[in-house]
């Protein structure tokens, strides 16, 4: 299990655990974290997962693959350093900790 830590555009923090094995999106959609609305399911097929990845975690996360960088193109205001798709981080312990914080909204 990893606590990860989900903060709304307004600041409102969640944090919870979620199982290695799991994304971060189905963490948030597990337990119901507002901001995340995740309409492809996870086959990122959509932008509506996105978020920004707290700096001091984004060279501990893999890289993003092509299909990620193209939806990401489609997201609401995305970084090119701290954009991710949720649906694209799998959870493992290395991930206790990972904060990421939710866009204004979800496009």
């Amino acid at each position: 299990m990893a606590k990860i830590t989900y903060v709304e555009h307004n600041g409102t923090e969640h944090v919870v655990e979620v199982a290695a094995g799991m994304t971060v999106m189905e963490g948030a959609r597990d337990n119901n974290i507002p901001g995340i609305e995740a309409d492809c399911g996870g086959a990122c097929a959509c932008s509506t997962c996105h978020v920004y990845v707290a700096p001091d975690w984004v060279e501990k996360l893999p890289a993003k693959d092509d299909m990620e960088e193209d939806m990401l193109d489609f997201a609401y205001q995305p970084d090119p350093a701290r954009s991710r798709l949720t649906c694209q981080i799998k959870v493992t312990d290395a991930l206790d900790g990972l904060v990421v914080n939710m866009p204004e909204k979800q496009i």
